[in-house]
């Protein structure tokens, strides 16, 4: 005996199996409804035991027949996810690439300029969403994420842990009244994100406990559903906003922003790479999520600017 099973056989079982219709398997593979009848009897033969039971006009499977589905299924997926893998490997077009319209305006997009230098003949587009967009499927090869890190599906590799800290333009540090103690906060406008969970000013009020101190009145100004739209709010003297070192630290490393405290309190979310499993064996992918951590490294080494100016 062979030591497999007539491959084509076992195709026409599943494709049987998953109908419990001999006729539509027909349809589904433009064969004959006797095309099917002849090799699932070839595949009951080599298996030796019957696949299928008729009672009435209804098929139904043999406990054999249940026994092997999963298996068969199995086989035929990982056949596809290889097939895939392969034609993939060396196809040609653009790498889509998805990510928070935050992220991309204040971090990602200035950076792409080095990122097509070093490998021109990859073609990018960039997907700035605050939707979920599933991976490896749709068009999107690859994303950076906010969150736990925890997806179904896929691969989530750490960025960036995130932080949070006050910022705001240089001017206020020294305007009338200054910026000079944690407990002077009560003064100014403060900028929220309005995605934040929780009370409004919970975070702010994290941050106050962090630096040693409570029960003061704080004064909210504006509310922004873009993490950018803060920080350029920050940057414009409308207020203080908590920022985080991945949106923040451009605008902290020209001199647009200043940390007037270098006090943080640090979140249990994270900025993330996440890609289909396997997706590092496509070229252009593993090509682009090797440039994110280089480009990540001087944040996590803690070479952003973040001394009090002024």
């Amino acid at each position: 005996m062979a030591p497999f099973p007539p491959l084509k056989a076992v195709r026409y079982f599943e494709s049987a199996a998953r109908h419990l219709s001999f006729s539509k398997a027909a349809e589904e593979l433009n064969v004959t409804h006797s095309a099917i009848s002849h090799q699932i009897k070839a595949l009951e033969e080599w298996i030796g035991q019957a696949l299928f039971e008729r009672t009435g006009r209804a098929l139904r499977l043999t406990e054999a027949g249940r026994q092997f589905l999963p298996p068969v299924r199995s086989a035929f997926r990982q056949l596809t996810d290889a097939a895939q893998d392969l034609r993939q490997a060396n196809r040609g077009g653009p790498l889509t690439v998805s990510v928070l319209p935050s992220l991309a305006s204040k971090w990602l997009v200035p950076r792409l300029f080095d990122f097509r230098s070093k490998h021109p003949e990859i073609e990018v587009r960039i997907s700035a969403t605050d939707r979920v967009e599933q991976i490896g499927q749709g068009g999107i090869d690859i994303a950076v994420r906010y969150g736990r890190g925890r997806w179904p599906g896929v691969e989530a590799e750490l960025l960036l842990q995130d932080d949070l800290f006050p910022i705001c333009n240089p001017a206020l540090l020294n305007g009338d009244p200054p910026l000079r103690e944690p407990s002077d906060l009560q003064h100014f406008n403060l900028l929220n994100d309005s995605t934040w969970e929780a009370a409004r000013f919970d975070f702010w009020h994290q941050w106050l406990a962090q630096a040693g101190v409570t029960g003061l009145e704080l004064k909210g100004g504006f509310s922004f559903n873009y993490s950018n739209l803060l920080v350029q709010a920050a940057i414009d003297g409308l207020g203080i906003a908590l920022g985080n070192t991945l949106l923040a630290g451009d605008d902290l490393k020209a001199g647009r922003l200043v940390k007037p405290f270098d006090i943080t309190i640090s979140l249990d979310t994270a900025y993330y790479i996440v890609y289909a499993r396997d997706a590092l064996k496509r070229q252009k992918i593993r090509v682009f999520r090797d440039w994110l951590v280089e480009q990540i490294a001087p944040f996590r080494d803690g070479g952003m600017a973040a001394d009090r100016t002024g």
